[in-house]
């Protein structure tokens, strides 16, 4: 597709380009992908691609821009630091000197399935391939004349290659990811990881929505056969993408989704799956999605003579992806949009065995839980963790968060209320002990308690209240041994159960202390008690 002479790039400020790559389709990115030698063509049609220093996301190197004005709503914190304006005008008429001459890929895409919510992307790249991410992950104009006159809402400029000077432009280090809401602009620099593009219009959304009264949220989404919707909430390695993506229900998205009054939408067009130690047995759908042309394999391990990829090694990183359409699944939402949800669930990877496989919670303890946003990390899931150690990330997405959490929970227990939606905690992590020692509920245990939740198979089951957090434990559960569904009944030692539950208690009242200077006294009954 070709435009005017560099329509709508001079509104950037950028002159003198070399030439300008507008919106190329995925067989023209993979032709330049290649000749670039960007990346690998991969056995069956993926691109396999390095991202060099940078595996995952840098969260020290992203700052918001202090404009005195949008700024105000913002929750300053490690997640949103500050930098100045001045700061970001020296560093951007750095980068329109950097550019000239040089060759851009540009992709229009929008954020949003739901048309009145919906913002217009343009992302800019000095790389086909992370112009091939965003074509993946946003949703994708189909009738090309429109994009003649498209005009972005936000503009993401994506430059891996371009270096931050630390005592000059007032970052942490040579890598930044600035967001700049006066001037609608994301700036990257320094890193090649693709996530950060997805992430940057996820949290510029996270400030929009939520002033339209539209809850953002860092979730997966599925509907069943009847239009029932359920949504997933949880930090990496709680088994979100493996328990949405269900054979029996069709996939809203996996990661990023609006909840307005009429509607849940999916805010993305992709996927951005971990893939490390990905099987064919476990999770047959996503699994097929790696061997697919238009898929991009981040840091995935190839032999480059046959072309073939390892999924099991991590030589490279644990965190391994995979970018795709969503539309590479079989089993979807194609317009991205569906009803209310019927169930809320937040799964936690609980390595202190103490929490049960499922437990029901009322509305004040699903607030609670979503600021919250509990999981918990062990040896060989961060660098130095020898023991476990309690994780929490303020409505699952911390890293994400613009407003201050209490913000987002009043918006979604205004939602539960209106709607009577049931919440859930689900534990996919450990049983009859702390790690070390307890077991990980098996998978089979954990979609028998999903399949229950959601063919309200507990609705006229006995429960019976934790004394220390004040959930309620269903009594049985069909075809599940009846020991799991208690913890406390999985412990050889139950005075060492009883200690580490209080511990854990503990952590969740002193982290929650952040907080509770801005949440209703009704959230705050929400939280574990102590007799």
């Amino acid at each position: 597709m070709k435009k005017t002479e560099h329509g709508g790039i001079e509104s950037h400020g950028f002159k003198n380009l070399k030439r300008i790559h507008w919106n190329l389709s995925t067989p023209e990115l993979y032709e330049e992908i290649i000749k670039r030698q960007e990346g690998l063509l991969a056995h069956l049609g993926p691109i396999v691609v390095r991202t060099g220093h940078h595996t995952g996301r840098s969260p020290n190197d992203k700052f918001i821009v202090d404009d005195g004005v949008y700024s105000a709503d913002v929750n300053w914190s490690k997640d949103n630091k500050k930098i100045s304006k001045e700061h970001f005008e020296r560093l951007y008429s750095r980068i329109q000197a950097y550019l000239q001459t040089k060759e851009v890929f540009v992709q229009e895409v929008y954020a949003g399935a739901e048309p009145e919510y919906r913002l217009k992307v343009r992302v800019i790249t000095e790389t086909a391939w992370h112009s091939l991410f965003a074509r993946n992950m946003f949703i994708r104009e189909l009738n090309r004349d429109i994009l003649k006159d498209f005009e972005p809402d936000f503009t993401v400029i994506n430059l891996p290659r371009f270096h931050a000077i630390p005592e000059q432009d007032g970052t942490n280090s040579e890598t930044f990811i600035i967001l700049n809401f006066e001037k609608r602009v994301v700036l990257i620099g320094g890193t090649s990881y693709a996530g950060e593009i997805k992430k940057s219009i996820f949290t510029v959304m996270n400030y929009l929505l939520p002033k339209k009264g539209v809850l953002s949220m860092h979730c997966s989404a599925n509907v069943g056969k009847k239009g029932d919707v359920t949504l997933f909430f949880g930090l990496s390695g709680t088994g979100k993408t493996t328990l949405s993506t269900d054979p029996e229900r069709a996939l809203v998205g996996d990661d990023e989704h609006g909840w307005s009054d009429n509607s849940i939408f999916n805010i993305e067009g992709g996927c951005y799956a971990k893939v490390i130690k990905l099987s064919k047995e476990s999770e047959p759908d996503i699994y097929e999605c790696t061997r697919k042309f238009g898929t991009i394999l981040e840091n995935v391990a190839i032999d480059v003579i046959t072309r073939r990829i390892d999924l099991n090694d991590d030589s490279l990183t644990e965190n391994t992806r995979a970018s795709y359409p969503i539309t590479h699944l079989p089993n979807i939402i194609s317009n991205g949009i569906a009803g209310i949800p019927s169930n809320i669930i937040f799964l936690t990877y609980d390595a202190f065995g103490v929490l049960p496989p499922v437990a029901r919670l009322d509305k004040n303890q699903a607030m609670y839980h979503f600021i919250s946003g509990y999981t918990a990390r062990v040896a060989g899931t961060e660098k130095g963790v020898k023991e476990p150690k309690a994780v929490f990330s303020a409505c699952f997405g911390a890293p994400f968060m613009v407003h201050h959490p209490s913000f987002y929970a009043k918006i979604l227990g205004e939602k539960i209320s209106k709607h009577n939606v049931n919440c859930w905690l689900v534990n996919t992590g450990l049983t009859g002990g702390p790690y070390g020692v307890g077991k990980r509920f098996s998978i089979e245990y954990t979609r028998r308690i999903i399949k229950a939740i959601l063919e309200n198979e507990l609705d006229n089951v006995q429960f019976n209240a934790d004394k220390v957090f004040g959930f309620y434990i269903p009594s049985i559960i069909p075809d599940l041994p009846a020991e799991i569904l208690n913890p406390r009944n999985s412990w050889s030692e139950k005075d060492k159960y009883d200690e580490t539950l209080r511990k854990l208690a503990v952590s969740f009242n002193d982290n929650f202390k952040q907080y509770a200077d801005k949440v209703d006294a009704e959230i705050l009954k929400g939280g574990p008690r102590f007799s």
